[in-house]
């Protein structure tokens, strides 16, 4: 399979005051899973804000490992009005990262998807519209799995093939609504088998340190995230 590194365009994001209210919702990729050291880009992104030469924003993680489009899509609301500041409002930013969870074969390489083709792209639909009718929304996208460390868990078969299939699905939704999507699958593909695997854990599915790192630098640097400090 051949990937083009081509992240998508959009309008210069604009806010009345700061410092911004972001949450980030998703799933282990947010919680920072498999990064002992620093505890992911999210932890990496929020100690930043708090330093004192920067915009000072307020960043809360709401990742959950394991969850998939539905499951997020169920807390949307929920979880953000009970936290401090938030309470009671809507955050400024939502940062989404979530899909990959709903994109493996159960049981063997060629079990049952987890979650229905069609059934996600009704889920990732539903989830993208409520989101931005809610405030403006940023996502980034899944990181590609080593396929030779599967099955995770002994029961679920990560593929390429079905990630591409789920993340072209999200990256087009995205599109339509205008939400920024950062494609971080081909970005991590277009460097290098090599360089994949030296930066995801043993598990073949979460990021290592080195991998969280090169993903908060990809974050940091992608122009719609570089722009709430603008």
């Amino acid at each position: 399979m051949q990937t083009v590194v081509k992240l998508s365009q959009s309008p210069k994001l604009r806010f009345k005051s700061q410092p911004l209210k972001v949450v980030a919702l998703g799933d282990s990729l947010v919680y920072g899973y498999g990064d002992p050291i620093a505890g992911g880009w999210v932890e990496r992104l929020r100690r930043q804000w708090m330093a004192e030469d920067q915009a000072g924003h307020v960043l809360y993680n709401l990742g959950i490992r394991g969850d998939r489009v539905s499951q997020v899509a169920e807390r949307l609301e929920t979880e953000f009005r009970y936290r401090g500041e938030l309470r009671n409002q809507v955050p400024d930013v939502i940062i989404l990262s979530v899909g990959v969870n709903d994109s493996p074969r159960l049981g063997r390489p060629d079990g049952r998807l987890f979650t229905d083709f069609e059934g996600f792209k009704d889920n990732i639909s539903d989830l993208l519209h409520r989101a931005k009718g809610l405030c403006p929304v940023l996502f980034v996208g899944m990181v590609p799995v080593n396929e030779e460390k599967m099955p995770f868990v002994d029961c679920f078969y990560y593929n390429h093939f079905d990630q591409y299939r789920y993340k072209e699905v999200t990256k087009k939704a995205c599109q339509e609504l205008n939400i920024p999507y950062l494609d971080i699958f081909d970005l991590w593909l277009g460097r290098g088998e090599n360089w994949l695997r030296s930066r995801l854990s043993s598990d073949g599915l979460h990021p290592n340190v080195e991998g969280y790192e090169a993903l908060f630098n990809d974050i940091i640097h992608w122009q719609p995230m570089a722009q709430l400090n603008d």
